[in-house]
């Protein structure tokens, strides 16, 4: 967290409009902020500074995280796959059935640490129980211990655990990834830029991501039309390192892009 230089009693705000116009150039100026930075800069309660912060982000100038609030469209705020899990459900279905198509018997496929890659082991485990999956995010090797799915094996990916995104990363994790060959990796990614580069808010994800995709037969990216516009901090590669797009409610224009990049694009 960046320190604030102004002292408290420089802060305080004759109205709440004030305050707020204050706070929204901090979160502009340090890019992030927590409520207890609030209370103190600005003699408020954390009540007040979580409401101010709210309606911040009601007209576009924060995002609320928890504790605190980032800039909008922060390209190294990373999400946890607790909240990830719950957006854009419809759309990641539509996606994991889709996949379902490409995945044969004995398949083998490299699993990302996305939500919507997630959605897609799911769907698979209910069609299929022969396919071995390689993967570093923990909630789907767990999969296993809820599901009936006796023909189908996982290998973890081992490495430092983020307990955000429930994933292990690293360079063993990255190690590990680049020991294997498989049919399909299935990921996701944070943002895609204008130009077609696939990105992610940690470097560190972002290194297991591209080494699934370089040790993959078939990379199949899943993505919604939420991925366009956004970006996130680190890159993972180019869309044309991708063997497949697979596409949810996204703008013709942007899967057009894509699609001059030399991508196969399907939209689902």
């Amino acid at each position: 967290m960046v320190k604030i230089e102004q002292k408290a009693s420089n802060n305080r705000a004759t109205t709440p409009e004030e305050r707020r116009r204050r706070i929204a150039q901090i979160v502009r100026d340090t890019g992030n902020v927590t409520v207890a930075t609030l209370e103190t800069e600005f003699g408020i309660s954390a009540a007040t500074a979580r409401r101010d912060l709210d309606i911040l982000e009601r007209v576009g100038q924060a995002r609320r995280t928890h504790g605190g609030a980032v800039f909008p469209g922060s390209a190294g705020h990373e999400d946890s796959f607790e909240q990830r899990l719950t957006e854009a459900v419809e759309a990641k279905h539509r996606l994991a059935e889709a996949v379902a198509e490409f995945v044969e018997p004995d398949s083998t496929m490299f699993i990302d640490s996305s939500t919507t890659a997630y959605y897609a082991v799911q769907y698979i485990l209910t069609g299929t129980q022969q396919a071995t999956f390689l993967t570093n995010l923990l909630p789907a090797m767990e999969l296993l211990k809820t599901l009936e799915v006796s023909g189908a094996s996982f290998i973890g990916i081992g490495g430092s655990f983020k307990e955000l995104t429930k994933s292990f990363v690293g360079p063993h994790a990255v190690q590990m990834v680049r020991a294997h060959f498989t049919d399909i990796a299935l990921l996701s990614v944070k943002g895609m830029t204008a130009e077609g580069e696939m990105t992610d808010p940690d470097p560190s994800e972002a290194e297991v991501k591209k080494a699934m995709i370089e040790r993959s037969e078939n990379p199949i990216l899943l993505i919604d039309g939420r991925k366009f516009g956004r970006r996130g901090l680190s890159l993972i590669g180019s869309v044309s390192d991708i063997s497949l797009v697979l596409a949810a409610d996204c703008a013709e224009a942007d899967l057009e892009a894509l699609e001059r990049q030399g991508v196969e694009v399907r939209r689902v």
